[in-house]
């Protein structure tokens, strides 16, 4: 037998063994649900790798409840399962069940979003972008654009969620710093294009069509995609009567760049098992002090 059918003789057996079995991991995944576009590419990604890292992966969408979450954690820990990763609906009400995982030796990683525990002990790490930043580089190009003068409206994202929280906290951090900036409303849309485009609506409506708005601030695409649908139907130019910057760069918004009815959009990555699942097995094979937060990089996409 020749060196190199040694060599393929060895991939092959390593190949099946790591896509089979008595190698792979089971790692339980709770994800928040499938609003908007970024999210159910993100569960496709995790759910189209984990083959490659040899992992036996068992997802389960919550459907934006965190009730839902809570059950199918227990439901990962009664399993048995190697680890558990959690994209959480909300940042409160953690506590019980991260211990519950942890009473039972099961290592839970955060992903994507936060959760406000009194312990941080009960989680590995979190792998995600960083939202606060998102909301900082919005912010900034804003400032920017318009030359530090702009009233803004805001299409918030879930209440309560991480995003939400720390995209308008970073995006906030940078207006303050201009007396001419300032959001003059404020609203949810829930991250979905349908909740952004009633909200836009609303603002329309209340501000006499944007009479005085110079931007459109959204915590994320889709929200932001429903409103240009919500503008274009009042007569407005999205992208050029009103600025339009919003995160997630998802394809229809490079298309919405690309037409010039939005002006800038900060990528949140959904191709991320690359940067989630390599932590996680090397964890595995040898427990270590992780930092604390393992952060995803973002970049920002502009009209041409």
């Amino acid at each position: 037998m020749s060196f190199k059918t040694i060599l393929a003789g060895t991939a092959l057996a390593f190949s099946t063994l790591a896509a089979g079995s008595a190698w792979a991991e089971t790692i339980g995944f709770s994800q928040v649900g499938s609003e908007g576009d970024w999210r159910p590419a993100f569960s496709a990604n995790m759910q189209n790798e984990a083959a490659t890292y040899g992992i036996d992966l068992k997802f389960a969408d919550a459907q934006g409840k965190q009730e839902e979450q809570l059950r199918a954690v227990r439901a990962f820990i009664a399993q048995g399962v190697d680890a558990i990763i959690i994209a959480p609906v909300v940042v409160t009400g953690w506590d019980q069940v991260l211990q519950e995982a942890k009473d039972a030796n099961i290592p839970v990683f955060l992903v994507d979003r936060d959760v406000d525990v009194a312990d941080k002990s009960l989680y590995v790490t979190r792998i995600s972008a960083d939202f606060n930043l998102e909301g900082k580089i919005a912010g900034a190009w804003l400032a920017q654009a318009s030359l530090g003068n702009c009233k803004i409206v805001e299409l918030q994202g879930t209440t309560g969620s991480a995003p939400a929280i720390e995209r308008n906290a970073g995006f906030q951090a940078i207006i303050d710093q201009f007396p001419n900036m300032e959001i003059v409303q404020t609203q949810s849309g829930d991250f979905t294009t349908e909740g952004g485009k009633k909200v836009m609506e609303a603002f329309i409506k209340s501000t006499n069509n944007l009479e005085g708005i110079c931007a459109s601030f959204a915590h994320n695409d889709n929200m932001q995609l429903g409103a240009i649908q919500a503008m274009k139907e009042a007569g407005l130019n999205p992208g050029t009567d009103i600025k339009m910057v919003s995160v997630d760069y998802v394809p229809a918004m490079a298309d919405a760049l690309a037409a010039g009815e939005a002006n800038a959009s900060v990528e949140l990555r959904s191709a991320v098992a690359e940067y989630i699942y390599p932590v996680i097995l090397d964890y595995l094979k040898a427990p270590s002090d992780l930092p604390k937060w393992i952060v995803i990089p973002s970049d920002l996409h502009v009209a041409n």
